[in-house]
């Protein structure tokens, strides 16, 4: 379990100082569009990630004229115990990360202990964009709930950027590149195993959820596809060397992994309206909350950002009976319509805090003030 209870953040994107406390429950965002409401989110997941949510460089970070941003949050965690979490990030790259004022030896150490699902208007870009967004939220999933994984991928990132850089020299040294191919293999293994077993989880629960949300008016589907579902890394890599060498990057791996996203048998880029595109991500991202609540046995963070965009009245009451529901933790929910949002939120729930952003600055309130 992890709820939390304050978040305090120095200027991070165009938030110069904020500190606010929040509901263990519902949590609501408004405010009119550029005022600083994803930015809150942002914040809430970098501190769970150590990253934004957002495939951007930390530069655009920094709120203007700063080159240090810094972000802490109070949480209760299991037993009723609390503790805080702190980044500093300076405009060198450097990330200070520490647990109960404690540094951490790896930044890797820390993802997964703040469990965390965000759902973002960006996340069209898994449909209209390439794979690279896809296995970013694969990685983004699977690295939070084992740690194996994550090790593994960063293993392998680190051997093909050294045989990618080895494949540029005009004479590469063959018997290295032997040896890579066979780390290589045993890394790409143990990922295309554990993405295999997860997309066999997630494409039920993400039908189950899209039936919910749109009225089972489609059928949608999630598949995996893999070079390693043709044979080994090793014997694909061992195949392609000349050409690999020839290109001077690697051609086989996992690195080309992809998702197939399917509507009626189709890809739902191509047959699916914006509706129904949105109704499909914000289905997946459901599926990978139910995925992560059962491995954890508790509730991740749910942050819902303008989720309400695109989407039918019907489809918004469907999503929103979902969320109420009691199997759902902290919720951060963020819209331009104060109005609409309170008419939903308080029909569901009286545990909840309303929070007014203007020019990066928060005010709780209530909606009727």
């Amino acid at each position: 379990m992890a709820i939390l209870r304050k978040i305090t953040i120095q200027d991070f994107r165009n938030i110069a100082l904020a500190e606010l406390e929040f509901s263990p429950k519902v949590n609501c965002i408004w405010g009119n569009n550029g005022e600083g409401k994803t930015n809150l989110l942002n914040a809430i997941w970098y501190l769970s990630m150590t990253k934004s949510p957002f495939s951007v460089s930390d530069k655009w970070n920094f709120r203007y004229g700063t080159d240090r941003f810094a972000i802490s949050g109070r949480y209760l965690m299991e037993n009723d115990l609390e503790a805080k979490f702190s980044i500093v990030v300076e405009a060198g790259g450097e990330k200070k990360l520490r647990k109960d004022d404690k540094a951490y030896s790896r930044i890797s150490d820390h993802i997964g202990q703040l469990p965390i699902v965000m759902i973002s208007p960006l996340d069209s870009s898994m449909v209209s964009e390439s794979g690279d967004e896809r296995r970013r939220f694969l990685n983004a999933v699977l690295s939070q709930m084992d740690r194996t994984y994550l090790s593994a991928v960063q293993q392998y990132n680190r051997l093909l950027a050294q045989r990618n850089k080895m494949l540029k020299d005009p004479s590469p040294d063959y018997g290295l590149l032997e040896v890579i191919d066979l780390k290589m293999g045993e890394y790409a293994s143990m990922v295309y195993d554990a993405r295999k077993a997860f997309v066999e989880r997630l494409s039920p629960a993400v039908e189950k959820f899209y039936g919910l949300i749109s009225g089972s008016k489609e059928e949608v589907s999630v598949g995996y596809s893999s070079d390693l579902s043709k044979g080994s890394l090793v014997d694909l890599l061992g195949a392609c060397r000349e050409k690999d060498c020839a290109l001077g990057f690697t051609t086989a791996g996992v690195q080309r992994d992809d998702l197939d996203f399917k509507m009626n048998g189709h890809p739902i880029r191509r047959c699916g309206s914006q509706g129904q595109q949105k109704s499909f991500l914000v289905a997946l991202k459901f599926a990978q909350y139910e995925l992560m609540k059962n491995g954890y046995g508790f509730a991740p963070m749910l942050l819902l950002d303008d989720v309400f965009d695109k989407l039918d009245y019907d489809r918004i009451a469907n999503l929103l009976k979902m969320v109420s529901g009691q199997d759902f933790g902290q919720i951060f929910i963020t819209d331009s319509n104060k109005l609409r949002l309170s008419g939903i939120v308080d029909a569901v729930t009286s545990d909840r805090a309303y929070f007014e952003t203007v020019g990066g600055e928060f005010k709780e309130t209530e909606i009727g003030a």
